[in-house]
């Protein structure tokens, strides 16, 4: 079961709306849904919260320490509460996936990604959970840095926002241990559906 809930993203207002922040937005409205406050604790370099569920204590983290140094966080707090890798969720933007998709999945490669590459570091394995939320590539490998530190186009904020509403609905199952039922609710996609086509004018 998840006891930790990380969002990944880089601190101070002008990162707030970035791309890289998806992360945030999400343990945002985890806290808003747990009706938890973050506040900011030294110890472990990043916005706090603690949330009881069910009578099991649940961690929420943002990291303050910017994206490239975000295990020095995550393992500060796990170690300090003997939480171990598989009972983490990183939730982090993903370039391989579409605005308003998401993937859950545990272990893997950081794939490049410096917050998972230094979390992979400071615990010494990459067998924690991600949640990727997809943020789009821009086509041009070159342009990576600067398209996930530029806001997303409204149609596509909405797309996360979307997203991040439809997975927080697998935190019930996240909480209890059920990762197969929590996998299928991330993963279920529906696409919008199409406006109907307006009737066209009767010819005279």
């Amino acid at each position: 079961m998840i006891k930790l809930f990380v969002g990944l993203g880089n601190p101070g207002p002008e990162y707030e709306a970035t791309r890289h922040n998806a992360g945030f937005w999400w343990v945002d409205e985890l806290a808003r849904e747990l009706k938890v406050h973050l506040a900011h604790d030294r110890g472990y370099h990043g916005l706090v919260a603690r949330a009881n569920v069910h009578g099991q204590t649940v961690w929420l983290l943002e990291p303050q320490t910017f994206m490239n140094v975000s295990g020095k966080s995550v393992a500060a707090l796990a170690r300090f509460y003997k939480i171990a890798p598989q009972e983490i969720l990183v939730v982090h933007d993903e370039l391989d996936v579409v605005p308003g998709q998401a993937k859950l999945k545990l272990g893997g490669s950081h794939a490049g990604h410096n917050g998972l590459r230094d979390i992979h570091a400071q615990l010494g394995t990459g067998d924690y959970w991600r949640l990727r939320l997809g943020i789009g590539h821009p086509g041009v490998k070159s342009e990576v840095v600067n398209w996930v530190l530029k806001k997303p186009a409204p149609d596509q904020r909405t797309a996360i926002e979307e997203c991040i509403a439809r997975t927080l609905k697998a935190v019930p199952a996240l909480l209890a241990g059920e990762m197969d039922k929590a996998t299928l609710i991330v993963h279920t996609h529906k696409a919008p559906r199409p406006k109907p086509p307006r009737p066209e004018p009767d010819q005279p």
